[in-house]
């Protein structure tokens, strides 16, 4: 298992030596607002006491360096997971559809993850007060990501599906940053810890929606060990919500100081346990992705979530 100091979450030892004596479940980063349960699982041995080895098969600062790229299969979660070197992973919605779908080496939704996380369009430009201001006007992304399917859903049922205009900016950073410039766009979709150190810095939101995320899962791992590690999840779950205070630092760590843990607002992620991906609900996304031409539909429910 991985040793990790509370104080530095993130920068693990990754592919340690250990006697390997109980079954091993890798899994490609994703930013610690989304893999919080990963990380608090790792620290409190939640994995261990459901029998499984959990580790991660890359360094969480190495995944940066690949969030700009337009071919989501070179992406390091995804390209991890084509590779090999990597059992699961975890996304959007939306975005485990299209991995899944994309991909070559066969992959399966296991569950929508337990982080319940809001992607807000923001601004520091005063001009834009609503999401109706934002008509024809470019807003910053990461396409075929959250912040990506979101902006699309929060802003076409105001202005429109024909005045809908993105721009693919990349990781939340680069969005950030963009942001501050407010060029070449003025408004940009990000989600925590960006949010709070957006409102920190004088931005407002024009608008923000909830939603869950895919865990998206190798179809050789056993149902023992999928349950295990879901199980082991859940867990996690059920600590953080007893003390959240706790955690706070994992997800601001990508601000680099710029947010304290204390500056987190509570009111744009939360946790809750793994669900079931039900039928009725997929349909309801697949059709939805269908209709803006981000799926051929050639799948259904049996194809692509675990039976």
């Amino acid at each position: 298992m991985i040793d990790q100091p509370r104080r530095s979450p993130i920068f693990w030892r990754y592919n340690e030596m250990s006697q390997q004596t109980k079954p091993l479940i890798r899994i490609a980063p994703n930013t610690p607002t989304f893999d919080l349960p990963v990380l608090v699982g790792l620290e409190k041995g939640f994995f261990d006491e459901a029998g499984i080895e959990v580790r991660y098969s890359a360094r969480y600062e190495d995944r940066n360096k690949t969030l700009t790229e337009r071919e989501v299969l070179s992406r390091m979660k995804e390209s991890l997971y084509e590779c090999g070197s990597a059992d699961t992973f975890n996304l959007c919605e939306w975005g485990g559809i299209d991995r899944v779908e994309r991909g070559s080496r066969g992959a399966r939704i296991a569950a929508l993850r337990a982080a319940v996380t809001a992607q807000a369009i923001l601004s520091f430009d005063e001009s834009l007060q609503i999401p109706r201001d934002l008509a024809g006007v470019a807003v910053g992304l990461n396409e075929y990501t959250g912040s990506h399917y979101t902006t699309l859903q929060m802003l076409e049922g105001v202005i429109g599906r024909d005045k809908i205009v993105t721009q693919h900016i990349g990781a939340p950073q680069a969005r950030m940053e963009i942001l501050r410039k407010g060029s070449p766009v003025r408004a940009v979709t990000l989600m925590e810890p960006f949010i709070s150190l957006a409102l920190k810095e004088g931005a407002h939101i024009l608008a923000a929606t909830f939603y869950r995320g895919a865990e998206v899962i190798s179809p050789t791992l056993s149902v023992e060990q999928r349950d295990a590690y879901l199980g082991a999840i859940n867990k996690s779950v059920d600590h953080i919500n007893a003390n959240f205070g706790r955690y706070a630092h994992y997800i601001v760590e990508p601000t680099k100081g710029r947010l304290a843990p204390e500056e987190l607002s509570r009111a744009f992620v939360r946790y809750g346990h793994v669900h079931l991906y039900d039928p009725e609900v997929f349909n309801q996304a697949y059709a939805w992705m269908q209709s803006w031409g981000l799926s051929k539909g050639k799948n259904d429910h049996d194809t692509i979530v675990v039976s």
